[in-house]
């Protein structure tokens, strides 16, 4: 029996501006078969990232292309020994909802597929805090600048997939946490669920000054996820020394990101040679093979016993994916984007 597979295709090379619907086309397809080394995968979850609109926008998927998306999926057919049909994996299906995993399929990027264990939590967090976001808040805050205790950690987005665990990592290692988000509810969320010493709204027209003043002693780390006015507040409150990793910079996802970055770095520029500031650019990519392992263990540990919890923004059904894309890259979500395609509890596909 053949299954249906029905997916999101890129339908054109976006050069400027923000998603539309004519960015995607949706198509119902033959499900493929697996060839030796291979398995068919039903998706789960579907995670939504704003680094996918750059390889949009950059040429990295092409125009027909099953767009990009990390997933957590279930073995239907397996002819590889490393998966059984019934196993629940971290893979990069991407927008669709049957994919092959194994011989001879390249877009894993450097996260390989594994098997998840649900005793290591939700499943859904191999696409957040157990998976690249959680990788990518470790490996900037803990690898790169190294915080103490006692140091005031800034980050923005603070309530996105990486943010949340970057300020709850932050305590963990006894540092003073200050979150810059959007609505109040985020803010409020921030203090009161994620205990988070302030956050401040970065939509209020005194946000500078409520940032200096929840920055009494200054910043000495900074997790940048936003640019924009966000990171000129916070250059006016980096200390003599502060360490700045460099994640993201949603507001100019939009924009000519070639430019966008050589602006960032000119306006940090003085700073660093004033003050000692150090921008370390942050690619998770350079932290699998050496961090993965420990990231997992310690991140893992603190799931386990609640010191970190992680809120997710999950949209029903894959035909949503465009719209829930959109307003992610537009900070409409609140928490880690996702989608979730197939109820893990249902049936499997067959």
């Amino acid at each position: 029996m053949t299954l249906d597979n029905p997916c999101w295709r890129l339908a054109r090379t976006p050069l400027e501006g923000w998603p539309t619907p004519d960015d995607f086309e949706w198509q119902v397809e033959a499900a493929a078969e697996p060839l030796a080394g291979q398995v068919l995968c039903e998706t789960l979850y579907l995670s939504l990232d704003p680094y996918q609109w750059n390889r949009r926008r950059n040429g990295t998927e092409a125009p027909g292309d099953i767009c990009h998306g990390r997933t957590v999926s279930r073995v239907v057919k397996s002819r590889n020994k490393q998966f059984e049909e019934g196993d629940v994996i971290f893979n990069t299906l991407g927008w669709q909802t049957m994919g092959l995993t194994g011989d001879q399929i390249t877009d894993f990027g450097y996260m390989q597929p594994r098997t998840l264990d649900s005793r290591h939590g939700p499943y859904s967090y191999a696409l957040g805090a157990l998976g690249m976001l959680g990788l990518t808040a470790y490996a900037g805050l803990i690898i790169q600048c190294q915080p103490k205790a006692g140091e005031t950690v800034v980050v923005s987005a603070a309530s996105g997939g990486v943010g949340q665990l970057v300020g709850q990592l932050a305590r963990t290692y006894g540092a003073r946490v200050v979150g810059i988000a959007g609505t109040s509810e985020k803010v409020n969320y921030c203090i009161d669920t994620l205990g988070f010493d302030a956050c401040v709204s970065h939509q209020a027209d005194d946000f500078a000054d409520q940032l200096r003043a929840a920055c009494p002693d200054g910043c000495d780390v900074y997790f940048e996820n936003v640019g924009g006015p966000v990171f000129d507040a916070v250059c006016g409150q980096l200390n003599r020394g502060s360490r700045i990793t460099l994640c993201g910079m949603i507001a100019h996802y939009g924009d000519d990101m070639v430019a966008s970055r050589q602006r960032w770095m000119a306006r940090v520029a003085p700073l660093e040679s004033s003050l000692g500031v150090v921008v370390h650019p942050l690619f998770v990519g350079d932290f699998v093979g050496s961090h993965q392992a420990r990231f997992l263990e310690e991140m893992g540990e603190y799931v386990g016993q609640g010191r970190i919890i992680y809120r997710e923004d999950r949209w029903d059904g894959l035909t949503q994916a465009p719209e829930a894309f959109s307003a992610m890259l537009a900070g409409r979500n609140f928490g880690k984007t996702l989608i979730v395609v197939r109820d893990e509890n249902e049936p499997r596909a067959d």
